[in-house]
């Protein structure tokens, strides 16, 4: 069967509405870029990077109220103790492999110092999942040609999943894993706003994974014959959340957090050996780092944050959902095979 979105195959996760192209570039102004590198020679490259950039590449002078929640710290996501500062986001957020993430973040300073952006201080915010079972992390593959690539490629309108950018070599709950995403639209008092998810898939173990409640993961007889070769410490996840809505940093940390509990609806238990960290900005509110004059913001009622905690969880479960029906089966590092999720195994047990 041909790969696919979740919403293909007939199933549908949560009650609200999805935007246009049920994505986080639903939210105005969000653009994707990826770059992706497969090839065997000279050494196997299985990996890639994507650039999450918000207000179309002006975030570095509108910046953007922020706030992330580690819900198990074994990774890494650069920038964060500003973020935590300062409250608000500075720059496109990178996600690629383990051991390029400061190749990725050194790059995005460059890219500031050649924009001549001279009142900037760039402390960029890249994340990481590893990619070493299928790719040979340590040919350092990524150079800063390939982050100006996913840079300029960035753009609204639908996202490409599954084996692409940062996801391009991860696994999910024993299956091919990789980029997904999904969107919400959320109506409260105060208007309709727009809710969007990214996630980079590198973790699970198969017999936890559940779909809409049903316990599913055991059912699958897809082989893991790699799992026997190499180890698997259920590697991570990166959730990043997008809203339209005005929220300040801490609002925007609480829908961080609630990216667990869209995890925990998968079966995600939070191994030890896993880097699950997420994080949320939000661009109702304009940060412009030149203004000398007090700044007026705009705040959603903390009453009316009930439905946006909803639309982050289900947007990261079917975000998650839409890396393993997106991504296909790839034979990588010492031919070790990482299967796809099979797609009419799973109708045929979701439609019983």
């Amino acid at each position: 069967m041909t790969r696919c979105r979740l919403r293909d195959l007939g199933i549908v996760v949560g009650q609200f509405p999805t935007g246009q192209y049920n994505a986080i570039t639903d939210v105005p102004g969000v653009q994707v870029g990826h770059c992706t590198l497969i090839y065997d020679e000279p050494r196997i490259a299985r990996t890639g990077v994507t650039m999450i950039v918000p207000r179309e590449g002006n975030i570095w002078q509108d910046n953007a109220f922020a706030g992330f929640y580690a819900f198990n710290g074994y990774g890494e996501m650069t920038g964060l103790h500003w973020v935590a500062e300062s409250g608000f986001l500075a720059s496109p957020i990178g996600l690629t492999n383990s051991h390029q993430i400061g190749l990725v973040r050194d790059t995005l300073v460059e890219y500031v110092a050649r924009k001549d952006y001279a009142e900037v201080t760039d402390l960029p915010v890249v994340a990481e999942t590893y990619d070493g079972w299928l790719n040979d992390a340590n040919a350092f593959h990524l150079t800063k040609e390939h982050v100006y690539q996913a840079l300029a490629s960035a753009t609204t309108g639908a996202v490409a999943e599954g084996n692409v950018g940062g996801g391009t070599g991860t696994i999910c709950y024993e299956f091919k894993g990789g980029i997904g995403t999904a969107s919400r639209l959320v109506s409260c008092a105060s208007g309709q706003y727009t809710v969007g998810v990214l996630v980079q898939t590198n973790y699970g173990e198969r017999r936890h994974l559940l779909i809409n409640g049903l316990s599913v993961g055991s059912k699958f007889n897809t082989p893991v014959p790699w799992k026997q070769r190499t180890p698997w410490s259920s590697g991570s996840v990166i959730i990043i959340i997008a809203t339209d809505a005005p929220l300040l940093s801490l609002q925007c940390q609480a829908l961080a957090k609630r990216g667990a509990l869209g995890l925990a609806r998968l079966g995600c238990i939070g191994h030890d050996g896993s880097g699950d960290i997420f994080l949320a900005f939000a661009t109702g509110n304009h940060l412009p780092i030149e203004s000398n004059q007090a700044i007026d913001l705009k705040m959603l009622p903390q009453a009316q944050l009930d439905p946006f905690f909803e639309a982050v969880i289900e947007a990261v479960e079917e975000s998650v959902l839409n890396t393993l029906t997106a991504a296909e089966t790839m034979t990588g590092l010492a031919g070790l095979t990482v299967h796809a999720l099979p797609l009419d195994q799973l109708q045929r047990l979701m439609a019983k």
